[in-house]
């Protein structure tokens, strides 16, 4: 069914169906919504995808994003820090 629904989506926004990988968006989902907060999934796709469209390439971009997931309670506690020195 998601296949489907993928090929559906590709059509409807003229779309070519083999640039999209379907794995790197969902495991990039996965780790945001595991590291971060479930919501952020959908969000954050939306922003890979935006600066995919940009020029980013796409695996790189993912890899920094699940990364920066992965680590996003010291990330958080870090941005908060710089913050006050400021």
């Amino acid at each position: 069914m998601l296949e489907e629904w993928i090929d559906a989506v590709c059509l409807e926004l003229g779309l070519d169906r083999d640039d999209i990988d379907r794995d790197l968006v969902l495991d990039l989902a996965r780790d945001v919504a595991r590291g971060v907060a479930r919501p952020g999934a959908p969000l954050t796709a939306y922003l890979l995808g935006l600066a995919v469209g940009r020029g980013a390439p796409a695996r790189d971009a993912a890899a920094r994003l699940s990364e920066m997931a992965g680590g996003w309670e010291g990330e958080r506690a870090s941005l908060r820090s710089r913050r006050h020195e400021v």
